[in-house]
């Protein structure tokens, strides 16, 4: 595996992960030297562009983190549900693959009790963390690992349909409840089984929660049903000794002081310019939980490689001076972000002193 570094300008020099800077960023320990860098992600064709070659393995997922000055490299857990999908033709432009699917708001799998006791509910088995099992046996010296998975809202709103849930919270709370035990209870088992492999650092747990106003369901209904199997995941993970970081998307105002003092989040992904800023958000939470990313995807996708670099230099100043802060992007990288204009990202992270 190759070491040297595949961001323009900065080819010549070894990366020398270090996987307790990124830890002593997301705990707010002080300043790591270097910024630290996070991804909740990259796309495929991204990764195939800037490595050369498909990455078929997660021998090359790690030198492909590694050789972008990465600390971490990242292991999928969890099991397998079935849900309904709608696909359409791509249109990412150079990089576009063949299509792109999703779960649709209206389309429900279980749709009421009968439903339920039909659904073929997955089992966990040790599937669900083979790709730490393979990761912790090429992982490179210095590299730590995060395992990531969907979450227990957005997997009861894929099975129930968005309309369906926010209907059943009305009509069949029962239901709800049991919905959210058995997702919750599947989701949980898979990080108490990674949470006891050493070279798992924490976890990076996706859970978009809200959209452009608001949460997606109600506060009140989010601490009844949703943060308790919320907050037993993050206490296996602190149990561990290992930190938990929130990737969710949307404005989440009225929820994170019960996300930070009740469930007990260590820092927070996923920042859009169009709700706030990442900086604004630093200013008001940044003193007690860490802040991961932040570089907005529009941004990434639409500036010209100077643009991006001015505001990448913008949210470093804003960010970074005090620790407390991973740069990476608003939410992930997307193949339709433009492959200079993430790779301009880093290097200005790398160059960045203050």
């Amino acid at each position: 595996m190759k070491e040297t570094l595949l961001i323009p300008g900065l080819t010549h020099i070894k990366a020398g992960p270090d996987f307790s800077r990124l830890k002593k960023a997301v705990l707010r320990e002080g300043e790591t030297g270097r910024v630290p860098f996070l991804e909740l992600f990259a796309d495929a064709e991204i990764k195939n562009a800037i490595l050369g070659e498909p990455v078929r393995n997660m021998e090359q997922e790690a030198e492909f983190w590694l050789r972008l000055g990465y600390d971490r490299v990242p292991a999928p857990i969890g099991v397998r549900f079935q849900f309904n999908k709608e696909t359409a033709p791509d249109t990412a432009g150079e990089l576009a693959r063949s299509e792109r699917g999703w779960v649709n708001e209206r389309t429900a799998i279980i749709k009421n009790w009968d439903d339920f006791e039909r659904y073929p509910w997955p089992e966990f088995d040790e599937g669900a963390i083979e790709y730490v099992e393979q990761t912790r046996k090429i992982l490179p010296d210095g590299m730590g690992i995060l395992v990531q998975s969907s979450g227990v809202l957005e997997n009861v709103m894929w099975l129930m349909g968005y309309e369906g849930l926010s209907m059943a919270l009305y009509d069949t709370p029962g239901l709800v409840q049991e919905m959210f035990d058995r997702v919750g209870k599947l989701v949980l088992t898979c990080y108490e089984a990674a949470m006891d492999i050493e070279e798992v650092g924490g976890a990076f747990f996706g859970e978009d929660m809200g959209f452009k106003t608001a949460t997606m369901i109600s506060p009140d209904a989010m601490r009844k049903y949703h943060f308790p199997w919320l907050k037993r995941i993050v206490d296996v993970c602190h149990e561990h000794g290992k930190f938990f970081i929130l990737h969710s998307c949307g404005r989440l105002d009225e929820i994170m002081n019960d996300l930070i003092d009740y469930v007990g989040i260590d820092a927070k992904h996923s920042f859009e310019d169009a709700i706030e800023p990442v900086a604004g958000f630093k200013k008001r939470y940044g003193d007690r939980i860490g802040i991961v990313g932040g570089v907005d995807v529009d941004a990434l996708t639409r500036r010209t490689v100077d643009e991006v670099r001015r505001y990448v230099r913008k949210i470093l100043e804003d960010c970074a001076p005090g620790g407390g802060y991973a740069l990476g992007s608003g939410n992930s990288i997307a193949n339709y972000i433009r492959v200079e204009n993430y790779l301009a990202m880093l290097e200005e992270g790398w160059n960045y002193s203050h």
